[in-house]
C-alpha cells in the first residue's frame, strides 16, 4: 500500500494522535520537519496554522494538503510522524516503506536557513530564548513589543521559540543573520563540555551502566497502584497537567522534560525543585517516568548519575549514615573502586540528580537548625536529607522532591529553585488513560462515555488514582445498587467491594448486600494497622507489625497491602497499602466500625492541629487505639483530613444500609451528631476570623485551605440541611479562594454547599485548577454568584459555553474575569449572546487569551445591544486595528462604559483614530488603556483632538507604543491626561 493510500486509510487515527490530548506540540513538530524538507512552503504553513480554527481543523487541513501534493509528500509526512511521536502514540499505525529525512543543500539566505534548520533551532533555543531575544533587542531587530509578544505566558517554551522564528523571518534578512550569528557563538562551559574535559574513568562508566540498569528495573512497572497486576509504565503512563508559576503569579504549562530545566526558576542559587500535587495526582508516577527515561538515555541527557530515594522507605532507616553510604547502600553498589566513583560524584555535582519521592510522608518536618556539610561523616537520615535539600551538603546537585502542597512550609520553600504544580489529568488525559487500560476499544469507549455522562464522576477522574479505581471497578460500577458514585467515599467503597469480590469463592455471582459485615474482621484488622500508621507517620509495615495486628496471609492476599522492597540490611519483608488514600480509608472504617473506640474519637479527628498535644494517649485519635505504643510522632495533618472526609462519607445516609449490619443504628446516629457538631464548630471559628471590612469596601473572606477541607467533608455527608446550616452563618459579599488547589473535585463540593448561600457573593477562584470540568461542576451555585473570577484556570471555549448557557438564566450573575486561560474567538459568540440577553451585566474581562479581530467583531455585535456594561478588559489579545475599530463603533452609544483596556493588542494608529471617534461621542468613559501597542504620533494626535471634546475621560494610558522619548514629552505637554 503506497503512502497516499496509508494516509487515506488511517486518516482518523492520524488525526487522533496529532491532536495529542489537545496539545499543539505534535502538529508543530511535524510541521517543523516538513518545512525543513521543503515538503511545505511558508504559505502552506500559514494555511495550516490558523489560530482562529480548532486544532483538529488545522490537522485536517494538513492531511488534505499533504495528500494533494502526491506520493513523495505523503511519504515524508509519514516519516515525520514516525520520527516525532512517542512509541505509545504510534501503536497501531502503519508507515509503509517510509523515507529518510535527508539533509538539503545549504540555503543561500539566512531566512531560508531558519526554515531548513527549524527542528534543530526549536530544540536549541528552547532553553536559551532570553539570550536570543536580548541580542535581537540590543541590535534593534526587535522592539520590546516584539519580545513581549513572543514570551506571552500562554505559550509553552517550544511555542515561544517558533513564535520567535516566525517573527525573525518577517523582520527579514538582517534579523535572521543576527540570530544565526548569535547561535554560532561558542557556548559557555556546560555539563556536557565539562564532562568531556573531565572524562569519567572506566570504573565510573561501568557504575553508570549498572545504575541505569538498576533504575530501569525498578521503574519498568507501575508501582504506585501495584499489587493487583503488573502494568508496564510505558503502556500505562499518561501525562498530567504540569504548571510552573513565576514571581508575578502567572503560570506556564510545562512538559516532562522541563521539570529539571530552567523554565520557572525563581532562585538561581538553589538546587531543589519541588513537584507538588494533591494525594493521588500522580507525583510518584511522574518521578518514576523520569527515572525510566533517564535509564534509557531518552531524557536528562546532561545527567550522568541519577539516585532515586523514597522518603517513605527512608523512614525505616534508623542507622546513622554518611552520604556515601546513603547513595551506595540505598541505590546501587559500585562493584569496584568505590572511592573513585564517589570522588567523581563530589567533583561533578552538576552531573548528578537526586530524587526524593513523598517528602510529606517523612516522619520529621523540615528543619535547617543542624548544619552538616561533610560527605563522609555519619549522621541521622533527617539531618542528611535536610542538608541535601538546603544545599549545605553537595551544593550544585539538582534535587527533585515530590510532596503534597501544604506539607512544605516556609522554612523549606526558601531553598527551592522552583515549584512545579502537578494538577492531575485533563479531560483528554482521562480518555487516554482509560484507552491504555483496555485492549478492547469498544470497552474503552463504553467506560469513557459513562464517565463523561456523569459530571461528578468526571470530576473525580481528574485525579489519576480515582480514575484508576473507576477503571478497576467498572464492572461493580455498572452493577451498583446505589447508582453511579458521587463522592470520594463512594469510589473507595467500590474498590473495597471489588477486592473482596475478586477473592470470593464465587466471584461471578457477586457479593451479597451484607458483604461488608461478612468481611468485617479483615476490615477492622487492616483499619487498626492503618490508623496506627497514620498516628506515627508510618506507611511501611514490618511482618511483626502485621502479626501484632493479627493480619494473616489471607488478609494480605486480598490485595490492599502489597509487598515493598526493604532498604534495611536484614531480609524481613515490608508491606504498604496500595496508596496512602487507601490507608486513610481503612483508618476511617476503623474509627466508624470499632465498637471499643472512645466516644471523643471523631471530635478529636476534626480538631485543629495546633490544639493537639503529642503523645498517643492525648493526640488526635489517640483513644481510638486499644493498645499502647511506646513512641509516637505528631500525626500528619493532611492524612488526618483525608481520613475525616472518609468518616463523613461513611456516615452519609446513602451508606446506612451497608453499615447497618456492622454498626448499631444508635452508634451511627451518635457518630453523625459528633461529625455535624465538629464541622459546625470549625466553620463558626472560621467565620469569626473574618475581619471587619474597611469603610467603603465589601466584606470579604479569604478562605484558608482548611475551609475547603470542611466543605469537602460536608459534601461527603450528602445532607443538604447540614450544608444549609453551614452557609446560614456566612455573611460576606466576597469569597476569596485563590491558590487553594481547587480542582474539579473541590468544585463539586463547593457548588453543593455554596448553592445554599442566603445572598449572592463574588466567588474568586483565581490561580487554581478548575478547568472545563470544574466549570461544569460549579454551575449549581452560579445563581448565588454575582461575580465569578476564574483567572489562570486552564479553561477553554467549551467550558465557557456551558458556563454562559447557565449564566444567562441567572439574574444575579453580573461580572466575570477570565484572564490567562485558553479562550479563542469561539467563546466570543457566547459572550455576545450573554451581552444581548443580560441588560444588568457589568464587567467582562478576557485578558491574555487568544482573541483576534474575528472575536472582536462577534463581541461588538453583543455590545451594540448592551446598555449596562461598565468594564471591558481585553488586555493581551490580538484584536489589532480592525478589532479596535469594530469595538469602538459598537461602544459609541454606550451610556455605562467606564473602563476599556486594549493593552498589548497590536493596535496601531488606525485603531487609535477609531477610538478617538468613540471618545468624541461617548460621555461615560473614564479610563482607556492602550499600553504596549503600535500607536504612532499620528494616532495620539487623533486622541488628543478627541479629548478636547470630552472632559469625562480622566486618563489614557499609552506606555510602550511606537513613540520616541521626545514625542512622548511633547504630547504629554499638549494633554495632561495622557500617561506615557
Amino acid at each position: 500500500m503506497n503512502a497516499q493510500q496509508l494516509i487515506l486509510k488511517q486518516r482518523a487515527e492520524l488525526l487522533a494522535v496529532l491532536c495529542g490530548g489537545g496539545s499543539d506540540e505534535p502538529l508543530e513538530s511535524v510541521l517543523d520537519l516538513l518545512l525543513a524538507q521543503e515538503v511545505l512552503v511558508w504559505e502552506d504553513y500559514l494555511r495550516v496554522r490558523v489560530a482562529e480554527k480548532p486544532l483538529c481543523a488545522n490537522i485536517r487541513q494538513l492531511l488534505d494538503l499533504v495528500y494533494d501534493k502526491g506520493e513523495d509528500a505523503c511519504s515524508y509526512f509519514l516519516a515525520a510522524i514516525e520520527q516525532e511521536l512517542a512509541e505509545e502514540q504510534k501503536a497501531g499505525l502503519c508507515f509503509g516503506n517510509g523515507c529518510v529525512m535527508v539533509g538539503k543543500d545549504r540555503p543561500a539566505t539566512a531566512t531560508s536557513t531558519l526554515l531548513a534548520d527549524r527542528p534543530m533551532l526549536v530544540r536549541r533555543l528552547r532553553d536559551n530564548i532570553d539570550g536570543a531575544l536580548n541580542i535581537l533587542l540590543t541590535t534593534g531587530c526587535f522592539s520590546i513589543k516584539d519580545c513581549d509578544s513572543v514570551q506571552l505566558p500562554v505559550y509553552t517554551p517550544s511555542q515561544q521559540v517558533r513564535r520567535l522564528l516566525d517573527q525573525v523571518k518577517f523582520k527579514g534578512e538582517t534579523a535572521a543573520k543576527t540570530l544565526l550569528e548569535y547561535l554560532e557563538q561558542p557556548e559557555p562551559t556546560s555539563p556536557i563540555s565539562a564532562e568531556k574535559e573531565n572524562t569519567p574513568s572506566a570504573d565510573c562508566l561501568v557504575y553508570q551502566k549498572k545504575l541505569r540498569s538498576s533504575v530501569a528495573s525498578q521503574s519498568l512497572f507501575l508501582s504506585t497502584y501495584g499489587g493487583t497486576g503488573r502494568f508496564s509504565l510505558d503502556d500505562i503512563y499518561t501525562d498530567g497537567h504540569l504548571e510552573v508559576m513565576n514571581s508575578s503569579g502567572e503560570t506556564t504549562t510545562l512538559g516532562l522534560e522541563d521539570v529539571v530545566g530552567p523554565m520557572g526558576t525563581l532562585n538561581e542559587d538553589a538546587d531543589t525543585v519541588l513537584v507538588s500535587g494533591e494525594a493521588g495526582s500522580g507525583k510518584s508516577t511522574l518521578v518514576q517516568r523520569l527515572h525510566l527515561l533517564w535509564a534509557r538515555e531518552a531524557l536528562l541527557l546532561n545527567t550522568f548519575l541519577l539516585f532515586p530515594f523514597s522518603c517513605r522507605k527512608l523512614n525505616a532507616e534508623h542507622r546513622e549514615l554518611s552520604l556515601k553510604e546513603l547513595l551506595f547502600l540505598h541505590c546501587c553498589w559500585p562493584d569496584r573502586n568505590q572511592d573513585e566513583v564517589f570522588q567523581f560524584i563530589l567533583d561533578h555535582p552538576h552531573l548528578v540528580l537526586f530524587t526524593f519521592d513523598g517528602l510529606d510522608e517523612f516522619k520529621l518536618g523540615f528543619t535547617d537548625e543542624e548544619r552538616h556539610c561533610c560527605p563522609t561523616k555519619q549522621v541521622p537520615i533527617p539531618v542528611l536529607l535536610f542538608n541535601l535539600l538546603q544545599g549545605t551538603l553537595m551544593k550544585g546537585v539538582m534535587k527533585v522532591v515530590t510532596s503534597r502542597p501544604h506539607a512544605v512550609g516556609p522554612s523549606l520553600k526558601r531553598y527551592l529553585r522552583k515549584e512545579v504544580l502537578l494538577k492531575g489529568f485533563s479531560p483528554g488525559g482521562i480518555d487516554c488513560f482509560v484507552k491504555k487500560h483496555y485492549s478492547d476499544p469498544a470497552m474503552a469507549t463504553r467506560v469513557i462515555e459513562s464517565v463523561q455522562g456523569n459530571t461528578a464522576l468526571l470530576g473525580l477522574c481528574h485525579i489519576p488514582v480515582f480514575c484508576w479505581i473507576v477503571i478497576k471497578c467498572y464492572q461493580e460500577l455498572l452493577a451498583g445498587q446505589d447508582g453511579i458514585p458521587q463522592t470520594i467515599t463512594d469510589v473507595y467503597l467500590l474498590v473495597l467491594q471489588h477486592f473482596f469480590q475478586r477473592k470470593s469463592s464465587q466471584p461471578q455471582s457477586g457479593l451479597g448486600k451484607a458483604w461488608l459485615a461478612e468481611h468485617l474482621d479483615t476490615v477492622l484488622k487492616l483499619g487498626e494497622l492503618a490508623l496506627e500508621g497514620l498516628q506515627t507517620s508510618c506507611y511501611v509495615f514490618s511482618g511483626y507489625e502485621l502479626q501484632r495486628n493479627r493480619i494473616t496471609e489471607q488478609d494480605v492476599g486480598i490485595g490492599f497491602l502489597i509487598y515493598c522492597s526493604d532498604i534495611s540490611v536484614n531480609d524481613c519483608k515490608r508491606y504498604e497499602f496500595l496508596h496512602i488514600t487507601l490507608q486513610c480509608f481503612f483508618a476511617a472504617l476503623y474509627v466508624i466500625l470499632n465498637r471499643n473506640n472512645d466516644r471523643s474519637a471523631i471530635s478529636r479527628l476534626f480538631q485543629p492541629r495546633n490544639r493537639q498535644v503529642s503523645g498517643l494517649s492525648q493526640s488526635c485519635l489517640g483513644q481510638c487505639m486499644d493498645h499502647s505504643v511506646e513512641e509516637s510522632h505528631e500525626a500528619e495533618t493532611a492524612n488526618l483530613q483525608i481520613t475525616a472526609q472518609f468518616v463523613s462519607g461513611l456516615l452519609s445516609q446513602r451508606h446506612n444500609n451497608l453499615l447497618l449490619e456492622c454498626c448499631p443504628a444508635a452508634v451511627r446516629e451518635r457518630n453523625v451528631k459528633q461529625v455535624v457538631k465538629s464541622l459546625s464548630k470549625r466553620m463558626q471559628r472560621h467565620f469569626k476570623s473574618i475581619p471587619r471590612p474597611v469603610e467603603g469596601e465589601k466584606k470579604s473572606m479569604h478562605a484558608m485551605p482548611s475551609f475547603v477541607w470542611l466543605i469537602k467533608c460536608i459534601y461527603e455527608l450528602q445532607d443538604n440541611s447540614i450544608a444549609q446550616d453551614a452557609m446560614a452563618k456566612l455573611d460576606v459579599e466576597h469569597l476569596k479562594l485563590t491558590y487553594c488547589n481547587i480542582g474539579p473535585v473541590e468544585c463539586t463540593a463547593l457548588a453543593y454547599v455554596l448553592k445554599n448561600l442566603r445572598k449572592p457573593v463574588g466567588l474568586q477562584l483565581d490561580n487554581n485548577s478548575v478547568g472545563d470540568v470544574g466549570v461544569e461542576q460549579l454551575l449549581p451555585c452560579l445563581p448565588m454568584c454575582h461575580s465569578l473570577y476564574l483567572r489562570n484556570n486552564n479553561i477553554s471555549d467549551e467550558g465557557i459555553r456551558k458556563l454562559l448557557e447557565k449564566g444567562i438564566e441567572c439574574e444575579n450573575f453580573q461580572k466575570i474575569a477570565l484572564f490567562n486561560n485558553k479562550l479563542t474567538d469561539t467563546c466570543t459568540q457566547y459572550f455576545s449572546c450573554l451581552l444581548k440577553s443580560k441588560q444588568n451585566f457589568l464587567a467582562l474581562r478576557l485578558g491574555n487569551n487568544n482573541i483576534t479581530s474575528v472575536g472582536a467583531e462577534q463581541l461588538a455585535e453583543g455590545l451594540s445591544y448592551n446598555q449596562s456594561l461598565q468594564f471591558l478588559g481585553l488586555w493581551g489579545n490580538k484584536v489589532g486595528d480592525r478589532g479596535a475599530e469594530v469595538l469602538a463603533d459598537a461602544l459609541t452609544n454606550s451610556k455605562t462604559l467606564i473602563w476599556l483596556s486594549l493593552v498589548d493588542n497590536g493596535v496601531g494608529s488606525a485603531g487609535a483614530c477609531a477610538l478617538a471617534k468613540f471618545i468624541r461621542q461617548n460621555k461615560s468613559l473614564e479610563e482607556l488603556w492602550l499600553n504596549k501597542n503600535s500607536i504612532c504620533k499620528e494616532g495620539v494626535d487623533c486622541l488628543i483632538e478627541a479629548l478636547k471634546m470630552n472632559t469625562s475621560v480622566k486618563k489614557v494610558w499609552l506606555r510602550g507604543n511606537n513613540l520616541s522619548p521626545q514625542e512622548e514629552e511633547q504630547l504629554s505637554q499638549q494633554e495632561c491626561r495622557l500617561t506615557f
